[in-house]
């Protein structure tokens, strides 16, 4: 009866609620992810995705079927399109001419105009980054800058790792947001 009072919660935008709910199941849906993709890394980035999915469209849970059952068939959604996304970058059919072709005029360095794009579009993104608050810039410098896992953040922090998960989910959509208003 908990779940289900903190899922009614969750709808209203109780933020105490979703927390409840993702540490609660967590561990379900990473472990279930684990299983099928065999990468740590991949497996969080999913459940990730998964929660923020399932927190963004709660308003269209329907309470007759259980709530780790909505969340495992929306991680197995993300996962599918991971696999299609990955299936369509890696599997493009070149000729064998075409192949040496593109061998022969590859130049691994960055032109001039692709360092100064790169170097724009850091430096958008970082402006965008400023936007968010100091908590939220500083989980997203360690996990993507710094590239900490989840744990490590957690211990530098000093907050629990069920916090560290809400506000990256949270700082991810808000930089989302802030991106979208910018361009």
């Amino acid at each position: 009866m908990e779940i289900n009072s903190k899922i009614e919660k969750a709808k209203k935008g109780d933020q105490i609620a979703f927390t409840f709910l993702l540490d609660y199941f967590w561990n379900e849906v990473y472990g279930f992810m684990l299983k099928r993709t065999e990468n740590e890394t991949i497996a969080e980035d999913i459940t990730i995705e998964t929660f923020s999915k399932a927190f963004d469209k709660i308003a269209t849970y329907n309470s007759e079927f259980q709530f780790n059952t909505w969340l495992i068939a929306i991680a197995k959604n993300v996962y599918i399109d991971l696999l299609r996304k990955k299936k369509t970058n890696l599997f493009i059919e070149i000729t064998d001419a075409e192949d040496q072709q593109a061998y022969n005029i590859a130049d691994p360095t960055p032109s001039a105009e692709d360092a100064l794009i790169k170097e724009q579009n850091l430096s958008r993104l970082l402006l965008c980054i400023k936007e968010l608050k100091p908590h939220y810039q500083e989980v997203i410098q360690l996990r993507y800058f710094q590239e900490m896992t989840y744990q490590e953040i957690a211990l530098k922090i000093d907050e629990p790792l069920s916090n560290v998960k809400v506000k990256l989910l949270r700082a991810k959509k808000l930089l989302a947001e802030i991106i979208e208003r910018n361009r």
